[in-house]
């Protein structure tokens, strides 16, 4: 949501979203920053005096803030109005190199030290935006503990589009390699929840549902999302189904039972099983927890 308009950002904030990212970058106008960080200082106040906790899992959606850029004098500003108990984090825009997260994280450090919040409480998302970032992702996801839901960017003639010259397609053919590249990364690096780009038509939920299919096949654990029609479509898409969470059951029960008989690997459904299945099954079975879907 833009940064200057209150009353989007409380519309969103009353929406199934599971976070919602206030917009002071490019979405805000530069006249407008003053009052952007003020309705933010506001927003993000209001949220910790409604919860002791606000950005954990009792507390949705989860208010993060994309300030300037690591090397831009408007960063340290932004960074002062938001920062409080009643942030989850920022998004950090035009990374370039792992220095970008590295200055941004100390300058979060400070921050929290001086509002009395547990230091390195505050979460990074890296946009992935340039080249140059598509190929630093590796060392950029390893920049800071803080670095969380990082992933392959694809917007429509925006700054990574601009910097590597694709055109875009609904297929998502000219993108598909840059997100499956910098999903290696991220996962390499032991980020948490990646997250895909968006997709830019607001009206077109079929587009949506088949880009957000191919980015969970993928291995993403979510999309950003541009509208609140969005939200149900990445919801069903990204959250187990009555049939996965009845399969990895199942395995594991088999995979239990083949223990008992002296059995390593099994064949159920047709198909070989052995603990390297039973060991996915029980990650999924584990994430489905945390989502409150089992």
């Amino acid at each position: 949501m833009p940064g200057n308009r209150e009353d989007r950002i409380r519309r969103a904030l009353a929406s199934d979203a599971d976070a919602v990212a206030i917009d002071l970058e490019s979405a805000t106008p530069a006249g407008e920053l003053g009052n952007a960080r003020a309705i933010c200082r506001r927003v993000i106040g209001e949220r910790a005096a409604a919860a002791p906790t606000p950005g954990d899992r009792g507390e949705r959606p989860a208010v993060f803030v994309r300030v300037a850029e690591a090397r831009s004098p408007d960063q340290a500003a932004d960074l002062a109005a938001v920062v409080g108990p009643g942030l989850a984090g920022i998004l950090l825009p035009q990374v370039v190199e792992p220095a970008d997260v590295v200055a941004t994280d100390a300058a979060l450090t400070r921050l929290e030290a001086a509002a009395g919040l547990p230091i390195g409480r505050l979460r990074i998302l890296p946009l992935v935006e340039s080249a140059s970032a598509i190929r630093l992702a590796y060392e950029i996801a390893s920049a800071s503990p803080r670095v969380a839901y990082m992933g392959g960017a694809t917007s429509r003639g925006g700054d990574l589009a601009r910097s590597l010259g694709y055109r875009f397609s609904a297929g998502g053919q000219e993108t598909l390699f840059l997100r499956s590249k910098v999903l290696v990364d991220v996962r390499a690096a032991g980020v948490p929840n990646p997250l895909s780009g968006l997709w830019g038509r607001i009206d077109d939920l079929d587009g949506l549902r088949a880009f957000a299919l191919q980015a969970r096949d993928l291995g993403y654990e979510g999309l950003m999302t541009i509208h609140p029609k969005q939200i149900p479509i990445v919801h069903e898409i990204f959250s187990p189904t009555a049939d996965e969470l009845a399969e990895w059951q199942r395995i594991l029960e088999a995979m239990a039972q083949a223990a008992r008989e002296g059995l390593g690997a099994i064949r159920l459904d047709g198909r070989l099983v052995d603990e390297a299945h039973a060991r996915t099954a029980r990650q999924q079975l584990e994430r489905a927890k945390r989502l409150g879907l089992a």
